[in-house]
């Protein structure tokens, strides 16, 4: 399992820049290999990935969901994984976002290419296409503002 942690500082205030990441569907637009994400209910997404000519489609479950703060998930079937992404006001317009990702790596191309650090590159590569997504919209597209709490342990 593979830990990786990025963060990139955006010209947006906190809300703007939580409620632009809570519009999961918007992934594609800024995420390499992401083709689509749909909503299934209030806490399940449905991914469909395009990664080194593979596809796969697994679903993710929203596992903590605090509005401005925290979004928490885990793969519950497909590629292994879970992460967080937290929003940090640094002052009235600018927020760093900081993505944490666990991967668990299948097949051989994508053991070698992690090895390589290329899941680094491309978290690296999405947080600044994020960046410049929504700081080219000044706003963000919409919002999921529900809450989801830590699951007790």
């Amino acid at each position: 399992m593979s830990t990786i942690t990025e963060s990139v500082n955006v010209t947006v205030p906190i809300r703007a820049a939580y409620d632009q990441w809570t519009r999961f569907e918007t992934f594609p637009r800024f995420m390499d290999g992401v083709e689509e994400i749909r909503r299934l209910d209030d806490t399940t997404l449905r991914w469909t990935t395009r990664i080194a000519g593979v596809t796969r489609r697994f679903d993710a479950r929203i596992t903590e969901q605090l509005p401005d703060e925290r979004v928490a998930w885990k793969s519950l079937d497909g590629p292994t994984h879970a992460g967080v992404v937290t929003f940090h006001r640094l002052d009235e317009t600018t927020t760093r976002v900081t993505a944490q990702l666990e991967i668990d790596s299948e097949g051989l191309a994508e053991k070698a290419g992690d090895r390589i650090g290329a899941l680094t590159h491309r978290v690296k590569g999405d947080l600044r296409r994020f960046k410049t997504f929504i700081e080219s919209r000044g706003v963000q597209t919409g919002a999921r503002r529900g809450q989801a709490d830590r699951p007790e342990p």
